[in-house]
């Protein structure tokens, strides 16, 4: 199974984007507004500047009291690991494990077309297991 195939499968296919220097404050708008974890930075809503999640605020806060009043310049992760959509599914899922992070951008060439999460590659997975379940189950009983 390939990204492409659970990015279909998600109900929204809306990615959103936040300004490099927008304020942390709106940062945490944005977040809360969308309840989501996770937002790509971006300068024009296509390309990849970075990416700044929930986890950067607070690891931002815990040493710097004043983060709410800084950019999202300040805290992103500059360099991004993104998938493309033909990416398997299971190597994702290690990489995310590996590296220990929820949000990978999914792009075309430079374009960004959309992200995973941690938990749309869970629930995928959770699907998949329970589409075998009810097919062997259904073996089962026709015998």
């Amino acid at each position: 199974m390939r990204i492409g195939d659970v990015l279909k499968a998600k109900p929204s296919h809306e990615v959103v984007t936040i300004g490099p220097d927008a304020g942390v404050r709106e940062l945490l708008a944005r977040l809360a507004e969308h309840n989501i974890g996770a937002l790509i930075v971006s300068s024009d809503g296509a390309t990849i500047d970075g990416i700044v999640s929930e986890r950067d605020v607070v690891r931002h806060l815990h040493s710097d009291g004043t983060v709410i009043n800084n950019t999202v310049r300040a805290i992103m992760t500059a360099v991004v690991q993104t998938a493309e959509q033909d990416t398997q599914v299971d190597e994702l899922m290690k990489t995310m494990t590996e590296r220990r992070i929820r949000h990978v951008p999914v792009v075309d060439g430079d374009r960004l077309v959309g992200i995973i999460s941690i938990g749309d590659v869970v629930k995928h997975r959770i699907d998949q297991l329970e589409f075998e379940r009810d097919q062997l189950d259904s073996y089962v009983h026709q015998t």
